[in-house]
């Protein structure tokens, strides 16, 4: 996706941001990319999304949008009709190293 690609290239240059800051976003661009492409696989429009999950058109087209950081609760919702939810897994051990000190 070359969404991804770019965002790997610009978070090379922007040394302020931590390792975790970085692994958020990262993070954020992804389950944004994942909740757009299951919806466009299903043929769901947003208005139609709305419908099914509750999360009103204009709040999905921001989230798609990357336009606000929802609350985890809103993320399931959307998910859900979407047949998809969310996982913990384990850290892989490259991305271990930056977060140690924080746990």
């Amino acid at each position: 996706m070359a969404i991804g690609r770019d965002w790997d290239d610009i978070k090379k240059n922007l040394s302020s941001l931590t390792q975790e800051d970085k692994d958020e976003i990262d993070f954020q661009v992804k389950l944004i990319g994942e909740i757009l492409a299951a919806r466009k696989e299903k043929g769901i429009t947003q208005a139609e999304l709305d419908s099914l999950c509750g999360v009103k058109q204009t709040h999905i087209a921001r989230i798609e949008n990357n336009n606000t950081d929802p609350q985890l609760s809103t993320i399931f919702k959307i998910l859900r009709p979407l047949g998809k939810t969310l996982a913990v897994v384990d850290i892989p051990e490259t991305l271990d190293h930056a977060s140690d000190a924080h746990f």
